[in-house]
């Protein structure tokens, strides 16, 4: 077997600076806070670190508006910090990849400012149009946080695009000077030691027409501009001219694509990504948007996991991010089987075939928010989604119930390191209230705890380092129900089989084979799995398995 790259072998983790350890007292954690807490990610067995936005930023999106792509907010620290973080990593074999945000800048960077002005050099850095004749916005086009994506400035006298917040305006890739731009930004993070980029929202670069879009349930317009060939060709000059000449490698987040989009977005002999984040397996039980939710099955499940492992020669492996809620109360249980169901979760993701990614927390099976009314959100996403809600008639109990779901706010709050004060996370008040169950849900508690979920996630990093199967091996569906679902992972004359309950009901599932890691406990395997087990059954060339 040929080597593989870096990235193929290790286990990233990410870190929501904000939410992760504040270092100061001032509520906000920073990349000092980070640096404290590297012993611990290097005994989980983290070889890579992803590091959401740390640049300045007046913070209408959580950083993901974007001032200076070359300084440090004040909020996390200094350059000399982020350097300092870069050194101290590497002495523990990590790397760190950075958020690549380039489909939009705050509308306080410079390049806006200027762009204001319709004779500055930098008007073309942006989507201008006047209004429409009669009237009005320049399209009907609506955008990802709700609401038309067009804001009137006054000072031009023009409206400027934009997919996400009004105070994040779409950069303008038609000009070869805002690609240089971008080629810039690679360059100067790469050359300080970055070993990659997640790269957010990077199938919506290229805007191909501003023509009006079709009538849609979902985001109007984004025919225009979703996986354009000229984004890909965007993201082959990038591969061309910068990403080619350093060891590094990108995961990009991408915006409502399937498989055939994904293939040309990831595939090797393409040179554009090396992974793709997509959403649909964390949809199986929503409808229309992540908002308003639907039955599980584990078998829609398995159903699409089964599609993108055969689509994709390699896939990007997460349960959770900061756009995400808390997978073991989503999937899971985040009652009497929390435990169990969180095990469970790990146990899939570690056996599935790609690069796996862990969100800051999921080690712990820290839960969602316990927040009762909308007023204790940050975030301007779920703020939108009521309001847009509120419009449709739709009961001010049930806005709530399904925000509280799936807001975002879910994964921001802070890390639980203790059952001490504010959680260790912070000497202060969290800008983010905290999770009550911090008491009992605790990095120290479950570091006390050699059956904790933190342990098991330990377990299943090193057994995935040390097989090939699990790495490597070809993927199949096995057997699948509303409850159960049974795959397995092949290499050579070597035979893995995950058999898992998402349910709190015993159930029958006859498979043989030696028990390799079981949530239980269990040493062997008899047939029946318990409420929320996960059992990995390894086999070899010579043996049979039966159903």
């Amino acid at each position: 077997m040929q080597p593989q790259p870096w990235w193929k072998e290790r286990v990233v983790y990410q870190i929501y600076p904000r939410s992760f350890q504040d270092s100061n007292g001032d509520g906000i954690g920073d990349i000092p806070g980070i640096i404290s807490r590297l012993d611990k990610l290097q005994a989980l067995g983290i070889g890579i670190l992803w590091l959401s936005p740390v640049y300045r930023s007046p913070d209408a999106d959580n950083g993901y508006d974007i001032s200076d792509y070359r300084d440090i907010d004040p909020r996390y620290g200094a350059m000399a910090d982020m350097e300092r973080l870069f050194v101290e990593a590497k002495k523990r074999d990590i790397r760190i990849i950075m958020d690549l945000v380039i489909n939009h800048t705050s509308d306080e960077h410079e390049w806006f400012q200027q762009s204001r002005d319709k004779n500055s050099p930098y008007r073309d850095y942006y989507i201008w149009r006047p209004g429409k004749p009669g009237g009005g916005p320049p399209n009907n086009w609506t955008g990802f946080f709700m609401g038309s994506v067009w804001t009137l400035d006054e000072r031009s006298g023009e409206y400027y695009l934009h997919l996400f917040d009004q105070k994040q305006p779409d950069l303008n890739y038609h000009n070869l000077k805002v690609i240089e731009e971008a080629e810039g930004i690679l360059r100067f993070w790469l050359d300080k030691g970055a070993a990659g980029f997640r790269c957010d929202v990077i199938n919506v670069l290229y805007k191909t027409s501003l023509a009006d879009g079709k009538r849609s349930v979902a985001v109007r317009g984004i025919e225009h501009y979703k996986s354009q060939e000229g984004n890909h060709a965007i993201l082959r000059r990038l591969r061309q001219n910068v990403l080619d000449r350093y060891d590094c490698f990108t995961v990009g987040e991408t915006v409502m694509v399937d498989v055939p989009e994904a293939r040309l977005l990831c595939e090797p002999e393409r040179r554009e990504l090396d992974m793709v984040f997509y959403f649909e397996h964390l949809e199986v039980d929503r409808r229309v948007a992540r908002y308003v939710p639907k039955k599980f099955k584990a078998k829609n499940l398995l159903r699409v996991l089964a599609k993108w492992q055969k689509g994709l020669s390699w896939n990007a492996l997460y349960l959770e991010n900061h756009d995400q809620p808390r997978i073991v109360s989503h999937y899971g249980d985040d009652g009497a089987y929390r435990e169990m169901s969180a095990k469970l979760l790990a146990t899939m993701e570690f056996t599935l075939r790609g690069t796996p990614f862990v969100y800051q927390g999921q080690e712990l099976g820290m839960t969602n928010f316990d927040f009762t009314e909308l007023s204790q959100l940050n975030d301007v996403e779920s703020r939108n989604i009521d309001a847009l809600m509120k419009r449709l008639h739709i009961p001010a109990r049930l806005r709530w119930k399904w925000i509280a779901k799936a807001s975002r706010d879910n994964a921001r709050t802070s890390m639980q390191w203790s059952d001490a004060p504010e959680a260790g996370f912070t000497t202060g008040k969290p800008w983010l209230g905290l999770n009550g169950n911090y008491k009992s849900i605790n990095y120290q508690a479950e570091e006390a705890d050699e059956h904790s979920v933190l342990h098991y996630y330990r377990r299943m990093i090193a057994l995935r380092a040390g097989s090939e199967t699990l790495k490597y091996g070809a993927f199949s569906p096995l057997k699948t129900n509303r409850r159960v679902m049974v795959y397995e992972r092949t290499w050579k004359d070597e035979r893995y089989v995950v058999l898992l309950n998402f349910s709190a009901r015993m159930t029958k599932a006859a498979y043989t084979g030696e028990v390799v890691v079981a949530n239980t406990e269990r040493t062997a395997y008899g047939g029946r799995l318990e409420p929320w087990e996960a059992v990995v059954l390894r086999q070899t060339k010579a043996e049979e398995t039966k159903e």
